[in-house]
């Protein structure tokens, strides 16, 4: 089918060419009065076009903030969305290095790097995401790189080069977005090919080794046809060591990236834009600190946070991504325009994962990701006087395959010498179909009525294979070839284990997403809007789960086919969001202000997770992922951009201000999870059904902080006639307690906290060139983003179970047990500490 929707792109594209060659003169000078000659007017052209008339930062002008968030150009004063926008001038003044970096300053939004690798992406907006990286889970925030929709989190963090602007749209953008924007969605929007010739070059040199280099250069070719290409090479030292494989940084950074772009206006009315990238990050695995003392071996907890004693490091961390699209866009006179999208997308990573960040081989996960994507979207717009809108129909065929291990030390298996492996292989196919339409009509000059509605259809095919060996890794993960049954050796000395998990299951859902707003504009600078907009993400297949332990449902003695695939299944989940807005324009506009209030009611939310266990005597661990059943979230947003002063001290100086609130009430009304009956060896009672208990109480909404706060003070000066301009900001963000899982941490979770920025930055006349210097977390605050825990707790409280054992008193350990592996895993993973660099930018 990926085929044939191939070819049905290429006949459209085709079609719209020759359309385009055909089309009348007539319309030519009606476009030229409203943009440069030669270009189509796409709404993202008139997106670029406008911003850049706002200058190096439209929030701070007195002119319209132009974005796309309804797939058409529109002032930011008048979407009836809360959307928080950043140009790729202010990402550069602040020193912003990756998407990352948005999330301090954008309320109700946590985007951090995940764990293990760099380019891994956790993203949650308004109490919505999803942080677990494994084939089978689906991003509850989406991503879009130019419009086209990342599927998988791998390859996510997107550095900040080339770029012209990023969008953050938060709540449900199900209508025009589609599956998997359930929180809200984030466009990232690479710059437009100039029209004369243009080199650009960045430099960055900072503490840590820190050295990046980025060029860009672009140019004509000729009448309506430009190329352009941006090379990166980022690096940077390690903020720490692994004080145990010699030679291996922790948290450092070994990147390189591209880009090339062909652009093509042959009429005014037609624009084509082949666009790739290419991305290889060869930096050393990401490793976590343990915060509690190793209940086996004794090692203490290492002073410093950023170091590790991590003993895996095969396969050798290598991830390389690459992608490529066709955005085809026609102009049909002066009301319609034709555009499709056409892409495809690859990855893969290759990950050493030390769960307990000791030597031992214990709770090591050795990993490979692979991900590729084929996507079609066909979009009609239509700009009418009282109606616009735009209507379309999107094409996703997926693969998502992983397979990694869970290698375990037993009795006399310390120190490199491996035990128990639990291997799993996982294949996940994707083909998703979807027809859209969003309009909006003027009701009258002040009043406008939008009314969208999307239907998803989502198949999901998947194959879940699980076994045990004895002896290391997998093959494919670097260990010896495997055969036989469990304590039979083969030649290499391996033993292997029968199959714990051979499913294969498929399943279609279903669904339907509207939304609906009414604005009204009492004047040009004032909106206010209520909203209606429901979100959806796809069901799938737990791809951790293990046969031998589903639940026995109706407690016959015998797991038959249809409970273990019961087992296996999570729903989809859905939300329903009700918004009221207001934006406004005040005091001859130097207040901008946008406020949002929201409730959403959201259901059968899915919550991956997995457990140690003991099964048949041998230990493992289980996959837990449930749909948890009700949560509410309910909170505010609000954003503020003020001029303070103009002509301070210096004719043409200002002093402007940008704060942003967010808070927000989220809560579990109903988390329905199924406790498991065992017997005195450990192992599930047969002949039991588990019991359903409902948890809410005691359960927590993961990385959502109910406070997110930010100011920025922004000042920029003239340096006398012709002397360039000198820019100086500095912001402080606040991130309240911070959960890391559904079930609370007492060493993971993490307090609230603050972090000070600042940046100083001169540009010369012309912009020819800039020099800056930029600080980030100069307080040097230690903060967790992520981690790990597997001890025992209680199974409806999730208060880890004191453990009694006289040993841990001959070592002065801490008095809890461990659920998975001999040395307990508690580990966790640190946003980045104090940085400073230099920058230094060129433009010909």
């Amino acid at each position: 089918m990926a085929r044939s929707t191939f070819r049905l792109s290429l006949r459209i594209g085709t079609a719209m060419l020759a359309l385009g060659a055909a089309l009348p003169a007539w319309a030519q000078v009606a476009q030229e009065q409203e943009q440069p000659a030669g270009t189509a007017a796409s709404s993202e052209q008139q997106a670029v076009a406008a911003n850049e008339a706002t200058g190096e930062d439209g929030a701070t002008q007195d002119t319209d903030i132009v974005v796309t968030a309804r797939r058409r150009a529109e002032s930011l004063q008048d979407v009836p969305i809360a959307v928080t926008a950043y140009s790729g001038e202010a990402l550069e003044r602040q020193g912003a290095l990756d998407i990352t970096d948005i999330s301090d300053t954008t309320p109700n939004v946590t985007l951090e790097t995940s764990r293990g690798t760099n380019t891994t992406l956790t993203a949650f907006i308004r109490g919505v995401g999803q942080q677990d990286p494994v084939a089978g889970f689906e991003a509850g925030v989406g991503i879009y790189l130019d419009d086209v929709f990342l599927n998988r989190p791998q390859a996510a963090v997107l550095d900040i080069y080339d770029v012209e602007r990023i969008e953050v749209l938060r709540g449900p953008q199900g209508t025009l977005y589609g599956r998997n924007t359930i929180g809200g969605a984030i466009k990232y929007v690479t710059r437009r090919l100039d029209d004369d010739p243009t080199i650009r070059a960045r430099a960055n040199l900072g503490t840590y080794k820190q050295a990046d280099l980025i060029l860009t250069a672009s140019t004509p070719l000729g009448e309506g046809i430009r190329i352009g290409a941006s090379g990166a090479r980022l690096s940077r030292g390690g903020f720490g060591d692994n004080l145990n494989i010699q030679g291996l940084e922790n948290y450092n950074r070994d990147l390189y990236a591209a880009r090339g772009t062909i652009e093509l206006d042959p009429t005014p009315d037609l624009f084509i834009r082949l666009s790739g990238d290419y991305t290889r990050d060869k930096s050393d695995p990401r490793n976590g600190h343990r915060l509690i003392p190793s209940l086996l071996s004794g090692a203490p907890v290492l002073d410093d946070v950023y170091d590790t004693r991590a003993g895996l490091n095969t396969p050798k961390q290598d991830i390389e991504a690459y992608g490529g699209a066709l955005r085809i866009e026609l102009k049909l006179g002066e009301e319609f325009m034709l555009r499709n999208i056409t892409a495809y997308r690859k990855d893969r990573s290759r990950t050493p994962i030390d769960f307990d960040a000791l030597p031992a081989a214990d709770v090591d996960v050795p990993a490979i990701y692979r991900n590729k994507q084929f996507s079609n979207e066909f979009q009609i717009v239509y700009e009418g006087s009282q109606l616009q809108g735009v209507a379309g129909v999107y094409y996703l065929d997926a693969n998502a395959n992983n397979i990694f291990d869970v290698i375990l030390s037993t009795t006399g298996a310390l120190i490199g010498v491996p035990g128990f492996t639990a291997s799993t292989f996982g294949d996940v196919d994707t083909k998703t179909f979807a027809v859209f339409g969003d309009f909006t009509y003027k009701v009258t000059p002040q009043i406008e009525l939008s009314l969208g509605g999307r239907y998803t259809n989502d198949k999901r095919q998947a194959v879940v294979i699980r076994r045990n060996l004895r002896g290391g890794p997998s093959p494919e993960l670097g260990g010896g070839p495997i055969n036989g049954m469990f304590g039979a050796t083969n030649p290499t000395g391996r033993q292997v284990g029968a199959l714990t998990s051979d499913f294969a299951g498929e399943e279609t859902f279903k669904e339907f997403t509207p939304r609906a707003s009414v604005s009204v504009q009492p004047d040009d600078d004032n909106t206010l809007y209520a909203s209606y907009s429901k979100g959806f993400k796809g069901g799938g297949f737990d791809p951790r789960g293990l046969s031998t332990v589903a639940p026995d449902l109706n407690a016959n003695g015998t797991r038959e086919a249809n409970e273990i695939f019961d087992y296996f299944l999570f729903d989809p989940e859905k939300v329903d969001s009700y918004e009221l807005g207001y934006k406004a324009s005040l005091f001859d506009r130097r207040l901008r202000l946008a406020l949002a209030g929201f409730y959403a009611d959201y259901q059968d939310v899915q919550v991956p997770g997995s457990v140690g266990a003991v099964v048949n005597g041998i230990p493992t661990f289980v996959g837990v992922t449930t749909n948890a059943g009700q949560a509410n979230f309910k909170g505010f947003e609000a954003e503020a951009v003020a001029t303070l002063a103009r002509d301070l001290g210096v004719a043409g100086s200002r002093l402007n201000f940008t704060g942003t609130l967010g808070y927000l009430d989220a809560q579990y009304k109903e988390f329905i999870t199924n406790v498991a009956n065992f017997d005195a060896s450990g192992n599930p009672a047969p002949g039991t059904a588990a019991r359903p208990v409902d948890v809410a109480d005691f359960r927590r909404i993961q990385n959502t902080p109910k406070w997110t706060v930010s100011g920025t003070l922004d000042y920029s000066t003239p340096l006398g006639e012709g002397g360039g301009e000198l820019n100086a900001n500095t912001t402080v963000s606040y991130r309240s307690k911070t959960f890391q899982f559904e079930t609370p941490s007492p060493f993971l979770d993490q307090p609230g906290y603050a972090l000070w920025d600042a940046s100083l930055v001169y540009t010369s006349p012309g912009d020819r060139f800039t020099i800056g210097i930029h600080a980030k977390n100069i307080t040097d605050k230690q903060y967790i983003t992520s981690g790990y825990q597997f001890l025992t707790v209680n199974p409806v409280t999730g208060v880890p179970v004191l453990s009694v054992s006289p040993a841990s008193a001959n070592f002065n350990r801490p008095g809890v047990a461990s659920s998975l592996g001999r040395e307990g895993v508690v580990t966790a993973f640190y946003g980045n500490p104090r940085q400073v660099f230099l920058t230094l930018g060129l433009n010909f």
